[in-house]
């Protein structure tokens, strides 16, 4: 078998073809470098840096990679850390630079000291687990499911991955991770030495923090929230797409949080949420792709059916807001979701729980109450204890009007469907 030809052989045996590949990559490894690079050989690799910047010019990310090698070459490894946060492994770097540093290796330096503790994917959310939180979920007095979910190039680095979870389950969201999210997730340590895995238990219950896989395993997430409907309401899952859709659009408070840009395969994955009646929040990179989904808040047809009475109401609950919606900062991020996962058929002790963090994100990050606060409000007893002189006061301002609450809301009903109302109605 001869290597150094480089030569391109076609075998149309698949058998032979694997053997084949196991003996030529054994044969190979042998001579490709596999030692990490140490911090005291990175001075004598960036040597050859002249900072004639055209590596940071080529960066995806406008990141100062060449004022880092340049310092690197003198010992100083601190802005080679900050920029290998950020980095997000394209080598467009490496490839402009006319004096051939190897910049990955020198990264190689800093990659080599990390060490992070994160769990394993683990799959589907059992059976058991959503018996055990179904109820919660269905009546809103858990604030809310959040799956994160995107490519890694995040806007400012892989803290604010971290940042968000801990901020979510802190206050009892459930908070599910896929692919580069889930290991980013990892890659922050509080000031005691722990990550977002070892301070929250790894359970589907309020303020567990659950990595479910690559990100091919998004579909486990939607699976979850179609096993609730399934299992707490007894609705069939066969050929019953559109009931399902509608159960979780308005009782389920799952929210998707795309914060690094999305590849066109996983944009198609926020597409298929949004089918499934739950609403996704995207990063600052994935409006480039210029398609949201959004109410205008105002014209909005908010009519809902109400299963119990079968009247259509006008009950002007704006909830989910939107749809598929963009923010510029993980500030607003927290502020969006906290609004999206806010659901109509919330008692008014659910809705108490999701409008006390709305409130909290809105005066913590946004410095005021949510502008639209009055939308979401229907009656004195949706509004959180702590905030209820406060509240009142701003929405006799904005002149509020009650509104009635609907315990059993769907959307058909209000649209010609062939969707049978026999399963709208709740648990059975």
């Amino acid at each position: 078998m001869v290597l150094d030809e480089n030569r391109q052989v076609l075998i149309l045996d698949p058998e032979k073809a694997a053997e084949v590949a196991v003996r030529v990559a054994l044969a190979k490894a042998g001579g490709r470098e596999k030692m990490l690079v140490s911090a005291d050989q990175v001075p004598e690799l960036a040597k050859g840096c002249k900072l004639c910047d055209l590596c940071t010019r080529a960066c995806a990310n406008l990141l100062p990679v060449g004022q880092a090698i340049n310092a690197a070459s003198e010992g100083t490894l601190e802005p080679l850390k900050e920029v290998f946060e950020r980095c997000i492994g394209c080598g467009k770097c490496e490839q402009e630079c006319p004096n051939e540093v190897p910049i990955f290796k020198i990264f190689q330096a800093v990659a080599g000291e990390e060490t992070y503790k994160v769990r394993a994917g683990r799959g589907p959310i059992n059976t058991t687990e959503i018996r055990q939180a179904s109820i919660p979920i269905a009546f809103g007095t858990n604030p809310g499911i959040v799956a994160l979910v995107g490519c890694s190039n995040f806007p400012e680095g892989i803290d604010d991955v971290a940042w968000i979870v801990d901020e979510l389950a802190k206050r009892k969201y459930i908070v599910l991770l896929t692919g580069c999210s889930s290991m980013a997730a990892a890659m922050k340590k509080d000031k005691d030495g722990k990550t977002v895995y070892e301070k929250y238990p790894p359970e589907f219950f309020s303020g567990g923090v659950i990595n479910i896989g690559s990100c091919v395993s998004n579909s486990h997430i939607v699976g979850a929230c179609i096993k609730v409907a399934n299992i707490f309401a007894k609705i069939p899952m066969r050929g019953n797409f559109e009931v399902v859709a509608d159960y979780i659009l308005n009782r389920i408070g799952a929210c998707g949080l795309a914060w690094g840009a999305y590849s066109q395969k996983a944009t198609s994955i926020a597409s298929g949420c949004n089918r499934w009646g739950i609403p996704v929040v995207l990063g600052p990179h994935s409006a480039k792709y210029g398609k949201l989904h959004m109410s205008d808040k105002v014209g909005t047809d908010w009519n809902i059916f109400d299963g119990r009475t079968k009247e259509v109401v006008d009950a002007d609950d704006r909830c989910p807001e939107h749809l598929l919606t963009v923010v510029e900062s993980k500030e607003r991020a927290l502020v969006q979701i906290a609004k999206l996962c806010i659901r109509r058929n919330d008692t008014h002790q659910g809705r108490q729980v999701k409008l006390h963090t709305y409130i909290e994100f809105s005066k913590e990050y946004m410095g005021a109450l949510p502008e639209d606060l009055a939308n979401f409000v229907r009656k004195p007893a949706d509004i959180p204890l702590i905030y209820k002189k406060e509240v009142m006061k701003f929405l006799k301002e904005k002149g509020w009007k009650k509104k009635p609450f609907i315990s059993n809301p769907t959307l058909i009903g209000t649209y010609k469907t062939k969707a049978s109302l026999d399963y709208i109605g709740g648990a059975q």
